[in-house]
This record gives structure tokens, sequence and C-alpha cells, in this order.
């Protein structure tokens, strides 16, 4: 038995409660996670594992073995990159989950980059809004807008995106170009959803000491890419994050609108479990994402 092997595959299932997702995340057939852990299982003479035909859940030893195991595991990684002085590099695989609009217009562009200085970790990138469980899925890292109310997690800031009001050329053409916020009453506004409430979030205008918020209900989206498609489309106008905005405003496939109002910005944290004992490959993937996004 390799032993390390069946404690990587041990704590994977365990993370991920599922043997099909640890086999997916270790790149392992089932089976051979499946025999892994009974193998260590009968090398300790513990039963680690409670399985059910539906569920898959650490004994009151799994779960004693797996914190040893999990502080282990890190500092053997850990280890390993500091006896090789920065000349080896680290190695493994890492699942990450991001928004829509951040992973398409950030992310991607600026992955390649990282590759370049860490071959040898591969990558599987979630994308979209639906907020993941970053335990219950087998999610190393994730990044998240909004507000941060995860306390089990570290959360560590990346940067704020700037909102901006827009319609395209053939929606003004039909409706007119708005003036103010109060002139959007007479307007297709469309809108985005949080998956847990379903109700659009308003578009929000300020100045000074001034707020207006306007509802966007006539037709709405939880995804930040469908809401760019639909602003594209000639559907309404709406509002979306400058930096993913502002490379069709500049090819003239989207106007902006109502330049001299203000719109709050949104944060972006990154997160990821709470463990003081975290692995050399999640570590430099954070600091990377902090390099290139957060602001000097």
């Amino acid at each position: 038995m390799n032993q390390l092997l069946a404690m990587r595959a041990f704590v994977r299932v365990v993370d991920t409660g599922s043997f099909s997702r640890a086999a997916n995340g270790l790149d392992l057939p089932r089976s051979t996670v499946s025999k892994l852990v009974g193998d260590l299982e009968a090398h300790l003479g513990n039963k680690l594992l409670h399985r059910t035909t539906r569920t898959v859940a650490a004994t009151a030893d799994g779960l004693e073995y797996h914190q040893h195991a999990t502080r282990l595991l890190a500092e053997l990684d850990a280890m390993d990159h500091a006896m090789g002085g920065g000349r080896r590099k680290p190695r493994g695989h890492l699942r990450i989950d991001a928004p829509a609009a951040f992973a398409t217009a950030l992310l991607i562009p600026a992955l390649a980059d990282f590759r370049r200085a860490y071959p040898d970790i591969t990558i599987a990138l979630g994308i979209g809004d639906r907020p993941v469980n970053i335990v219950g899925e087998g999610v190393d890292c994730v990044i998240r807008a909004g507000a941060i109310d995860e306390l089990s997690m570290v959360g560590r800031k990346l940067l704020d995106m700037a909102y901006v009001t827009c319609a395209a050329p053939s929606y003004l053409a039909r409706m007119g170009t708005p003036a103010s916020p109060a002139d959007l009453a007479n307007h297709v506004c469309l809108g985005y959803f949080f998956t847990a409430n379903s109700k659009p979030n308003p578009l929000v205008f300020e100045a000074g000491d001034a707020r207006i918020d306007v509802d966007a209900g006539a037709l709405s989206t939880n995804d930040s890419n469908g809401l760019l498609a639909l602003l594209r489309a000639g559907m309404g106008v709406g509002q979306h994050f400058a930096r993913v905005a502002q490379p069709y405003i500049a090819r003239g496939e989207l106007v902006r609108l109502l330049p001299e109002w203000d719109q709050p910005s949104m944060p972006f944290h990154i997160l990821y479990p709470g463990s003081r004992h975290q692995s050399a490959r999640l570590q430099v993937f954070v600091d990377w994402l902090i390099a290139t996004f957060r602001p000097d």
C-alpha cells in the first residue's frame, strides 16, 4: 500500500463527501480511491468512514485521523517546497471557482502568466455565479463578489469593481437616450438577481449625498455573462462592471449612459478554508491573484 497516497485519498474523500469527487480531484479511478481508503483502514485497524448508498461521512476515529493527516500532508508539501530552495516549484491540482464575469474578463486573460510560472500545477476552473460549497464540493478556493459572511473561511481582498450604466446603440435608436435616472421609468431596465432570492437588484445612481434606486424587474438574469449578452442584444438599459463593459463601449457595441452619476463598487475576495496548514500550490495561487489584481 502506498500509505501517503492512501492518506491523500482519504482526506479528499472526507473533504468532498464523495469517492467520485475525490477521484476526480486526484485524477484517479474511483475504484482505486476506494481500495486505497480500504487498505488504509485495514492498515490502521480502524473504520474511518461510514458508507451508505448515498453518503460518505467520517467516523469519530476518521475525524481525528483526518485532522492529523491534513496537517501532515500540508507540512510535507511545505517541506518539499522549502527543501527545493525555490528550485522545485509547487505541483499538484487546484480546483478553483470564480464568478462568470470575473473569470472571463479578468482571470482567464491573466492565467497564462500563472501557468508559465507554475507549469506543474494543474487547474480545474469552475465558472458561474452560483456560490459553491467550498468543502462539500472539494474546491480549494473561490473568488466571491460582495460582502464576506463565511466565518469559517479566510477571506482576502482582491479589488473593487466599479459599475457603468450602458445600453446598445440599437436599443437607444428605438427607445431614445435617457438624460437622467428618472427617465428610466420609460425604459426597459435589465437586472441581475442572486439565486438565493431571485429578486433583481435595482440600478443604483449616486451623486454627492443623493441616491436613486431604479427597479430593474422587466428582464433579469442570475448570470453576469448573460446580463452582458442581454445588453449587447439591445434588450434594455443595465449596469455592468466597467472592466467588463469597457471593451464593448470602446468598439461601439455599447454606449455608456449617465456618466455624471456614480454607481457603488463591488468588492471581490478570494476565500479558502480557514486552516493554517495550506498547500504550497494554494499559497502561490493566492499570492499571484493578489499581486495581479489588487491595486497598489
